[in-house]
Protein backbone atom coordinates (compact mmCIF):
# COMPACT_ATOMS: atom_id res chain seq x y z
CA UNK A 1 0.00 0.00 0.00
CA UNK A 2 1.58 3.16 -1.10
CA UNK A 3 0.67 6.20 0.96
CA UNK A 4 1.88 9.61 0.68
CA UNK A 5 1.34 12.17 3.54
CA UNK A 6 1.61 15.66 2.58
CA UNK A 7 2.51 18.26 6.08
CA UNK A 8 2.36 21.87 5.77
CA UNK A 9 4.17 22.37 8.94
CA UNK A 10 6.39 20.27 11.15
CA UNK A 11 5.57 22.24 14.18
CA UNK A 12 5.57 20.39 17.20
CA UNK A 13 2.49 20.46 17.45
CA UNK A 14 -0.82 17.27 17.80
CA UNK A 15 -0.74 16.81 13.86
CA UNK A 16 2.60 16.62 13.44
CA UNK A 17 3.77 14.36 16.19
CA UNK A 18 0.77 12.32 15.35
CA UNK A 19 2.31 12.00 11.87
CA UNK A 20 5.88 11.31 13.25
CA UNK A 21 4.73 8.32 15.34
CA UNK A 22 2.83 7.01 12.10
CA UNK A 23 5.92 7.52 9.92
CA UNK A 24 7.99 5.13 12.31
CA UNK A 25 5.58 2.50 12.43
CA UNK A 26 3.63 2.46 9.17
CA UNK A 27 6.10 -0.02 8.06
CA UNK A 28 5.49 -2.62 10.50
CA UNK A 29 1.90 -2.80 9.24
CA UNK A 30 2.80 -2.95 5.11
CA UNK A 31 2.01 0.72 4.77
CA UNK A 32 4.86 2.36 2.31
CA UNK A 33 5.05 5.97 3.16
CA UNK A 34 6.24 8.85 1.49
CA UNK A 35 6.07 12.56 3.53
CA UNK A 36 5.88 15.98 1.63
CA UNK A 37 6.60 18.95 3.67
CA UNK A 38 6.23 22.35 2.93
CA UNK A 39 7.36 23.66 5.90
CA UNK A 40 11.05 22.76 7.56
CA UNK A 41 12.72 23.44 11.25
CA UNK A 42 10.27 21.78 13.77
CA UNK A 43 10.56 18.16 13.72
CA UNK A 44 12.40 17.96 10.43
CA UNK A 45 15.40 16.04 11.62
CA UNK A 46 12.67 13.45 13.01
CA UNK A 47 11.12 12.90 10.57
CA UNK A 48 14.34 12.61 8.53
CA UNK A 49 15.57 9.77 10.60
CA UNK A 50 13.19 7.79 10.41
CA UNK A 51 12.32 4.82 7.48
CA UNK A 52 10.05 6.64 5.49
CA UNK A 53 10.82 9.14 2.23
CA UNK A 54 10.89 12.57 2.82
CA UNK A 55 10.80 15.48 0.37
CA UNK A 56 10.64 19.44 1.24
CA UNK A 57 8.57 21.07 -1.24
CA UNK A 58 8.77 24.86 0.05
CA UNK A 59 5.05 26.67 -0.88
CA UNK A 60 5.21 30.40 -1.95
CA UNK A 61 1.83 30.98 -2.47
CA UNK A 62 -1.45 29.63 -1.05
CA UNK A 63 -2.26 27.68 -3.40
CA UNK A 64 1.05 26.68 -5.36
CA UNK A 65 0.91 25.39 -8.35
CA UNK A 66 4.57 23.89 -8.71
CA UNK A 67 3.71 22.25 -5.77
CA UNK A 68 1.26 21.08 -7.02
CA UNK A 69 3.04 19.78 -9.90
CA UNK A 70 5.41 18.19 -8.12
CA UNK A 71 3.18 16.36 -5.94
CA UNK A 72 1.00 15.55 -8.72
CA UNK A 73 4.27 14.29 -10.69
CA UNK A 74 5.41 11.74 -7.71
CA UNK A 75 1.90 10.60 -7.67
CA UNK A 76 1.62 9.13 -11.30
CA UNK A 77 5.56 8.25 -10.96
CA UNK A 78 5.52 6.31 -7.85
CA UNK A 79 1.84 4.46 -7.90
CA UNK A 80 0.37 6.32 -5.17
CA UNK A 81 -2.93 5.23 -3.88
CA UNK A 82 -3.84 7.46 -0.95
CA UNK A 83 -3.31 11.33 -0.48
CA UNK A 84 -3.49 12.10 3.21
CA UNK A 85 -3.55 16.01 4.53
CA UNK A 86 -3.92 17.48 7.99
CA UNK A 87 -4.88 20.61 6.90
CA UNK A 88 -7.14 22.72 5.10
CA UNK A 89 -4.25 23.70 3.08
CA UNK A 90 -2.80 20.34 2.70
CA UNK A 91 -6.03 18.98 1.54
CA UNK A 92 -6.45 21.59 -1.11
CA UNK A 93 -3.27 21.22 -2.68
CA UNK A 94 -3.80 17.03 -2.47
CA UNK A 95 -6.86 17.96 -4.52
CA UNK A 96 -5.96 19.75 -7.43
CA UNK A 97 -2.77 17.20 -7.68
CA UNK A 98 -4.81 14.46 -7.94
CA UNK A 99 -7.38 15.54 -10.44
CA UNK A 100 -7.80 13.03 -12.83
CA UNK A 101 -5.72 10.69 -11.71
CA UNK A 102 -8.22 7.93 -11.55
CA UNK A 103 -8.31 5.50 -8.62
CA UNK A 104 -5.97 8.17 -6.44
CA UNK A 105 -8.07 8.87 -3.44
CA UNK A 106 -7.28 11.53 -0.78
CA UNK A 107 -8.14 11.93 3.14
CA UNK A 108 -8.22 14.61 5.26
CA UNK A 109 -7.63 14.66 9.24
CA UNK A 110 -9.26 17.58 11.35
CA UNK A 111 -7.26 17.53 14.69
CA UNK A 112 -9.02 20.18 15.77
CA UNK A 113 -8.36 22.52 18.38
CA UNK A 114 -8.67 26.09 16.72
CA UNK A 115 -12.11 27.45 15.32
CA UNK A 116 -11.15 28.32 11.34
CA UNK A 117 -10.89 31.58 9.94
CA UNK A 118 -13.18 32.51 7.05
CA UNK A 119 -10.79 31.29 4.43
CA UNK A 120 -10.06 28.38 5.96
CA UNK A 121 -13.55 27.33 7.08
CA UNK A 122 -14.33 28.31 2.86
CA UNK A 123 -11.84 25.79 1.76
CA UNK A 124 -12.73 23.28 4.86
CA UNK A 125 -16.52 23.22 3.18
CA UNK A 126 -15.50 23.22 -0.34
CA UNK A 127 -12.90 20.12 0.63
CA UNK A 128 -15.14 17.67 2.77
CA UNK A 129 -17.57 16.74 -0.06
CA UNK A 130 -14.64 15.71 -2.65
CA UNK A 131 -12.24 14.31 -0.21
CA UNK A 132 -12.96 10.21 -0.50
CA UNK A 133 -12.45 10.06 3.52
CA UNK A 134 -12.69 12.72 6.42
CA UNK A 135 -11.36 11.98 9.54
CA UNK A 136 -12.14 13.73 13.04
CA UNK A 137 -10.09 12.36 15.62
CA UNK A 138 -13.13 12.29 18.43
CA UNK A 139 -16.65 12.70 18.43
CA UNK A 140 -16.40 15.62 20.08
CA UNK A 141 -14.21 17.35 17.75
CA UNK A 142 -16.68 15.69 15.12
CA UNK A 143 -20.15 18.16 17.37
CA UNK A 144 -17.48 21.08 17.39
CA UNK A 145 -16.61 21.05 13.79
CA UNK A 146 -20.30 21.36 13.08
CA UNK A 147 -21.93 23.51 16.06
CA UNK A 148 -18.55 25.60 16.96
CA UNK A 149 -16.73 26.14 13.29
CA UNK A 150 -19.48 25.65 11.32
CA UNK A 151 -18.22 22.60 8.85
CA UNK A 152 -20.57 20.74 6.72
CA UNK A 153 -20.31 17.48 8.03
CA UNK A 154 -23.55 15.82 7.37
CA UNK A 155 -21.17 14.05 4.86
CA UNK A 156 -19.29 10.87 5.15
CA UNK A 157 -16.52 11.14 8.63
CA UNK A 158 -14.56 8.27 10.03
CA UNK A 159 -13.78 8.66 13.89
CA UNK A 160 -9.91 7.29 14.23
CA UNK A 161 -8.42 8.19 17.47
CA UNK A 162 -5.14 9.58 17.53
CA UNK A 163 -2.45 7.08 18.91
CA UNK A 164 0.73 7.68 20.44
CA UNK A 165 3.96 5.46 20.03
CA UNK A 166 4.88 4.03 23.78
CA UNK A 167 8.53 3.21 22.11
CA UNK A 168 8.51 7.07 22.03
CA UNK A 169 7.73 8.05 25.54
CA UNK A 170 10.17 5.56 27.29
CA UNK A 171 12.44 8.51 29.48
CA UNK A 172 16.54 8.41 28.82
CA UNK A 173 18.99 8.98 31.53
CA UNK A 174 18.84 12.81 31.57
CA UNK A 175 16.78 14.23 34.98
CA UNK A 176 14.85 17.49 34.05
CA UNK A 177 14.38 18.02 37.67
CA UNK A 178 18.74 18.18 38.00
CA UNK A 179 18.60 20.32 34.97
CA UNK A 180 16.18 22.98 36.73
CA UNK A 181 17.56 22.31 40.14
CA UNK A 182 14.33 20.79 41.52
CA UNK A 183 14.88 18.52 44.71
CA UNK A 184 13.96 14.76 44.02
CA UNK A 185 10.96 14.95 46.85
CA UNK A 186 9.44 18.48 45.81
CA UNK A 187 6.15 17.37 43.96
CA UNK A 188 6.12 18.88 40.71
CA UNK A 189 2.78 19.31 37.87
CA UNK A 190 3.09 20.56 34.40
CA UNK A 191 1.25 20.74 31.18
CA UNK A 192 3.24 20.64 27.82
CA UNK A 193 1.47 21.88 25.18
CA UNK A 194 2.17 25.11 22.93
CA UNK A 195 1.28 28.94 23.10
CA UNK A 196 -1.15 29.28 20.35
CA UNK A 197 -2.72 32.65 19.26
CA UNK A 198 -5.93 31.14 18.77
CA UNK A 199 -7.97 30.05 22.19
CA UNK A 200 -6.77 26.73 22.34
CA UNK A 201 -4.87 26.00 25.42
CA UNK A 202 -4.89 27.83 28.58
CA UNK A 203 -1.96 27.98 30.63
CA UNK A 204 -3.29 31.06 32.30
CA UNK A 205 -5.64 28.68 34.69
CA UNK A 206 -3.24 26.76 35.88
CA UNK A 207 -0.79 29.88 36.91
CA UNK A 208 -3.49 31.35 38.34
CA UNK A 209 -4.13 28.09 40.29
CA UNK A 210 -0.76 28.03 41.68
CA UNK A 211 -0.66 30.60 44.68
CA UNK A 212 -3.10 28.11 46.49
CA UNK A 213 -0.70 24.90 45.38
CA UNK A 214 2.12 26.90 46.40
CA UNK A 215 0.99 27.55 49.50
CA UNK A 216 0.40 23.96 50.80
CA UNK A 217 2.67 22.50 49.31
CA UNK A 218 5.91 24.67 49.62
CA UNK A 219 8.84 22.91 48.04
CA UNK A 220 6.11 22.23 45.00
CA UNK A 221 7.58 23.45 41.48
CA UNK A 222 5.45 23.78 38.02
CA UNK A 223 6.72 23.06 34.14
CA UNK A 224 5.57 24.38 31.37
CA UNK A 225 6.61 23.01 28.28
CA UNK A 226 5.93 24.21 24.88
CA UNK A 227 6.87 26.80 22.15
CA UNK A 228 5.28 30.33 21.48
CA UNK A 229 3.68 30.58 18.39
CA UNK A 230 3.93 33.97 16.70
CA UNK A 231 1.01 36.21 17.85
CA UNK A 232 0.79 33.99 21.41
CA UNK A 233 3.56 36.56 22.92
CA UNK A 234 0.86 38.74 25.06
CA UNK A 235 -0.73 34.73 26.48
CA UNK A 236 2.86 33.97 27.40
CA UNK A 237 4.07 37.09 28.82
CA UNK A 238 0.59 37.44 31.36
CA UNK A 239 1.87 33.73 32.62
CA UNK A 240 5.09 35.33 33.31
CA UNK A 241 3.95 38.65 34.61
CA UNK A 242 1.47 36.52 37.41
CA UNK A 243 4.38 34.54 38.62
CA UNK A 244 6.25 37.39 39.39
CA UNK A 245 3.78 39.37 40.65
CA UNK A 246 2.81 36.54 43.01
CA UNK A 247 6.34 36.45 43.54
CA UNK A 248 6.73 32.71 42.63
CA UNK A 249 8.38 32.93 39.18
CA UNK A 250 11.76 30.77 40.55
CA UNK A 251 9.61 28.01 41.20
CA UNK A 252 7.50 28.17 37.54
CA UNK A 253 9.83 26.91 34.89
CA UNK A 254 8.43 28.08 31.22
CA UNK A 255 11.23 25.71 28.93
CA UNK A 256 9.55 26.53 25.64
CA UNK A 257 9.89 23.81 23.09
CA UNK A 258 11.61 20.23 23.79
CA UNK A 259 12.52 17.05 22.02
CA UNK A 260 12.60 15.44 25.20
CA UNK A 261 8.91 14.99 26.39
CA UNK A 262 9.39 11.77 27.63
CA UNK A 263 12.45 13.08 30.05
CA UNK A 264 9.49 16.25 31.21
CA UNK A 265 6.92 13.74 31.99
CA UNK A 266 8.85 11.72 34.15
CA UNK A 267 9.95 14.18 36.27
CA UNK A 268 6.12 15.27 36.79
CA UNK A 269 3.50 13.94 39.72
CA UNK A 270 0.36 15.12 37.85
CA UNK A 271 -0.07 16.30 34.23
CA UNK A 272 -3.07 19.28 33.92
CA UNK A 273 -4.02 20.00 30.84
CA UNK A 274 -5.73 22.84 30.55
CA UNK A 275 -7.64 23.49 27.08
CA UNK A 276 -10.33 25.36 25.83
CA UNK A 277 -10.72 23.73 22.09
CA UNK A 278 -9.41 19.78 21.59
CA UNK A 279 -9.71 17.23 18.97
CA UNK A 280 -8.27 14.32 20.82
CA UNK A 281 -5.02 15.41 22.30
CA UNK A 282 -2.01 13.93 21.53
CA UNK A 283 -0.31 15.40 25.05
CA UNK A 284 -3.25 13.48 27.21
CA UNK A 285 -2.85 10.75 25.55
CA UNK A 286 1.17 10.77 25.69
CA UNK A 287 1.11 11.22 29.56
CA UNK A 288 -1.71 8.34 30.20
CA UNK A 289 0.96 6.19 28.11
CA UNK A 290 3.38 7.24 30.41
CA UNK A 291 1.51 6.67 33.28
CA UNK A 292 1.57 10.01 34.78
CA UNK A 293 -1.63 11.07 36.82
CA UNK A 294 -4.16 13.66 34.38
CA UNK A 295 -6.22 15.82 35.38
CA UNK A 296 -8.14 17.59 32.49
CA UNK A 297 -10.51 20.41 31.95
CA UNK A 298 -14.33 19.56 31.22
CA UNK A 299 -14.13 19.58 27.44
CA UNK A 300 -16.00 17.13 25.48
CA UNK A 301 -12.60 15.75 23.55
CA UNK A 302 -10.84 15.62 27.27
CA UNK A 303 -13.85 13.79 28.51
CA UNK A 304 -14.19 11.76 25.55
CA UNK A 305 -10.25 10.73 25.75
CA UNK A 306 -10.80 9.76 29.69
CA UNK A 307 -14.24 7.87 29.31
CA UNK A 308 -15.90 10.38 30.87
CA UNK A 309 -13.75 11.22 33.53
CA UNK A 310 -13.13 7.83 34.55
CA UNK A 311 -9.28 7.45 33.71
CA UNK A 312 -8.16 11.31 35.36
CA UNK A 313 -9.65 13.96 37.56
CA UNK A 314 -11.80 16.40 35.68
CA UNK A 315 -12.01 19.93 36.62
CA UNK A 316 -14.19 22.98 35.70
CA UNK A 317 -12.80 24.98 32.49
CA UNK A 318 -10.93 27.84 33.01
CA UNK A 319 -12.10 27.56 37.30
CA UNK A 320 -8.56 28.18 38.80
CA UNK A 321 -10.21 27.60 42.10
CA UNK A 322 -11.37 24.14 41.00
CA UNK A 323 -8.47 23.14 39.28
CA UNK A 324 -6.51 23.98 42.86
CA UNK A 325 -8.65 21.98 44.81
CA UNK A 326 -8.93 18.95 42.49
CA UNK A 327 -4.72 19.28 42.21
CA UNK A 328 -4.26 19.51 45.84
CA UNK A 329 -6.41 16.88 46.17
CA UNK A 330 -4.88 14.59 43.59
CA UNK A 331 -1.22 15.46 45.36
CA UNK A 332 -2.19 15.09 48.74
CA UNK A 333 -3.24 11.18 47.55
CA UNK A 334 -0.10 8.86 46.83
CA UNK A 335 -1.87 5.53 46.07
CA UNK A 336 -4.49 7.42 44.12
CA UNK A 337 -1.85 8.87 41.84
CA UNK A 338 -0.63 5.43 41.78
CA UNK A 339 -4.10 3.49 41.16
CA UNK A 340 -5.34 6.19 38.40
CA UNK A 341 -2.03 6.38 36.41
CA UNK A 342 -2.04 2.47 36.07
CA UNK A 343 -5.55 2.56 35.09
CA UNK A 344 -5.29 4.96 32.60
CA UNK A 345 -2.48 3.85 30.98
CA UNK A 346 -4.19 0.24 30.17
CA UNK A 347 -7.10 2.11 28.77
CA UNK A 348 -4.44 4.35 26.46
CA UNK A 349 -2.78 1.31 25.48
CA UNK A 350 -5.72 -0.26 24.22
CA UNK A 351 -7.73 2.83 22.71
CA UNK A 352 -4.92 5.37 22.10
CA UNK A 353 -1.63 3.48 21.02
CA UNK A 354 -0.25 3.51 17.70
CA UNK A 355 -0.82 0.48 16.60
CA UNK A 356 -4.70 0.74 17.26
CA UNK A 357 -4.46 4.08 15.16
CA UNK A 358 -2.17 2.96 12.11
CA UNK A 359 -4.60 -0.64 12.28
CA UNK A 360 -7.61 1.70 12.05
CA UNK A 361 -6.05 4.04 9.43
CA UNK A 362 -5.00 0.93 7.48
CA UNK A 363 -8.19 -0.10 7.57
CA UNK A 364 -10.09 2.73 5.90
CA UNK A 365 -7.32 3.13 3.44
CA UNK A 366 -8.16 -0.72 2.63
CA UNK A 367 -11.67 0.03 2.10
CA UNK A 368 -11.01 3.32 -0.19
CA UNK A 369 -8.70 1.81 -2.45
CA UNK A 370 -11.36 -1.24 -2.98
CA UNK A 371 -14.24 1.32 -4.34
Amino acid sequence: MRVLHILDSLNRGGAETQALDVCRNAARFGIELTVFACDGDGLEDEFRSTDVRFFRVNRKLPIDLNVVQKLRSFIKENKVEVVHGYQAVDGLHAYLATRGLGGVKTVLSFQGGYVPDIKNKWTLNFLIPRMDANIAVSQGLLKELSEVSGLKTAGEFTVIYNGADPERLIPTDHSVREELGIPKRSPVVGMIANFYRDPRKDQLTIVKALPRIFAEFPDAHCIFAGVIEPGAEPKFEECKRFCTEGEFDDRVHFLGGRNDVPDVLASMDVFIFSSLQEGLPVALTEAMLAKVPAIVSDIDPHLEATDNGKFAVVFRTQDAEDLAEKTLSLMKDEQGRTELAEKAHKYALANFSIDAHILRLKELYERLIKV
